[in-house]
């Protein structure tokens, strides 16, 4: 077992390089030759883009080994905890990447969309890999099937998400300051903040630091939590025990529960911290916007803005009935046969319901009052960004039955 383990981390480590070597193929295949001053012919488009192709489909069957090597070993669909889910959610974002990418072949969705998958993977590697067993009310395989066909879903609106972006990237007018470049510029941060959370993660990982805190049980003893990246906030009445790090400064609320709550706060605070630092550092640098500077390098380069708008709609209305399946109907099956009932409020139940209203939402206005363009696009956008409120906030903050994923 020990072997198939090594060989399932293996797996997806050869993924997550071959995804970088795919993003720097479609990097070249846009802008190879403007590097010399010259227009790019379609031939170099289209070759590097077809190598950055064929090296997403080789990164996807590394992680389809990975998924079925850790599926044997531990008896169960590979989703019963963040970093299971996690990086399964970013096979299901390059199942759906392969699968629209082969309808429209747009190089520029390419450097947009993997990247996402290889952030998704770097972000699951920061929780524990160890396969653990089930606990009795998750053994069943209406559970596999609602987490796995929900991931699926999920998967399609993040390539709705990085063509929403792409579109308003384009199109925000960025002469003047106004509501929609603010808000791009608070998505462009939203993502530079994950970047600066997992560069922390990474470097701390890699000097082997940790702190540790003392906490009451609440049955009259002690457990030990221990911080991986230095402490900015303590657990709730918990005492630091090592002499290491800097902090803390504050402690965590109360009202957040749990006991890895603090921890939770913590890596909250640092990802707020970090990312406002890396945003600062690039608005020094470029002294514009970042969606300015991204426009102006965009508009160098020849691309059908109306097919970006389409991609973002097709993925969406791929991965809605997906989603409607997995994170409502099989999960509340799933729900009624482990906890008696089908729907119990839940705070990540709740995340997913209106999620699902949201992208609903989404296909009334576009079908029906010819949402196209930047509304649209501004609502694929804001769509991802409600489900990753789901599986990373909710997950890691707020205490639910759902804690535990």
């Amino acid at each position: 077992m020990k072997l198939l383990i090594t060989m399932s981390q293996m797996a997806l480590l050869l993924a997550f390089f071959l995804y970088i070597f795919a993003t720097i193929s479609y990097f070249i295949s846009i802008t190879g030759r403007k590097w010399r001053g010259v227009e790019i012919p379609d031939a170099h488009t289209e070759k590097w883009g077809k190598r950055g192709y064929l090296l997403v489909i080789l990164g996807f069957i590394f992680q389809l080994i990975f998924v079925i090597l850790r599926w044997i070993v531990g008896g169960h669909a590979p989703t019963s905890n963040m970093f299971e889910f996690m990086s399964f959610l970013s096979f299901s974002i390059s199942l759906a990447f392969i699968i629209i990418y082969r309808i429209y072949k747009i190089p520029l969705l390419g450097m947009i969309s993997i990247p996402i998958i290889i952030i998704m993977i770097a972000y699951a590697s920061v929780f524990p890999t160890k396969i653990t067993p089930l606990i009795p009310a998750l053994k069943s395989y209406w559970l596999q099937i609602h987490v796995t066909t929900a991931a699926l879903g999920e998967g399609a609106f993040a390539i709705a998400f990085a063509a929403g972006l792409l579109y308003l990237l384009y199109k925000v007018d960025q002469t003047h300051s106004n509501w929609e470049n603010r808000l791009l510029e608070f998505t462009l941060w939203a993502i530079l903040s994950l970047v600066g959370f997992l560069s922390i993660n990474f470097l701390c990982k890699a000097i082997g630091f940790n702190e540790q805190f003392a906490v009451q049980n609440g049955m009259g003893g002690q457990m030990i939590i221990t911080y991986d990246i230095p402490s900015i906030a303590s657990p709730y009445q918990g005492e630091k025990i090592t002499n290491n790090g800097f902090g803390p400064f504050i402690e965590t609320p109360g009202w957040m529960k749990g006991a890895n709550a603090g921890m939770k706060f913590n890596t909250v605070l640092w990802s707020i911290l970090l990312g406002s630092l890396f945003y600062l550092l690039l608005r020094l640098i470029t002294r514009r916007r970042l969606g300015s500077v991204i426009q102006s390098w965009l508009w160098l380069v020849d691309a059908d803005e109306e097919t970006i708008d389409e991609v973002s709609y097709r993925a969406i209305a791929i991965g809605f009935p997906l989603f409607t399946l997995g994170a409502l109907i099989f999960a509340m099956i799933w729900a009624a046969e482990a906890w008696g009932r089908p729907w119990g409020w839940d705070p990540k139940e709740v995340w997913a319901l209106i999620t699902w209203f949201f992208y609903a939402i989404y296909l009334h206005l576009r079908l029906n009052s010819g949402w196209h363009g930047k509304r649209s696009s501004w609502m694929a956008v804001l769509g991802f960004v409600v489900v990753m409120i789901t599986l990373v906030v909710v997950n890691l903050v707020i205490f639910g039955l759902h804690s535990y994923a």
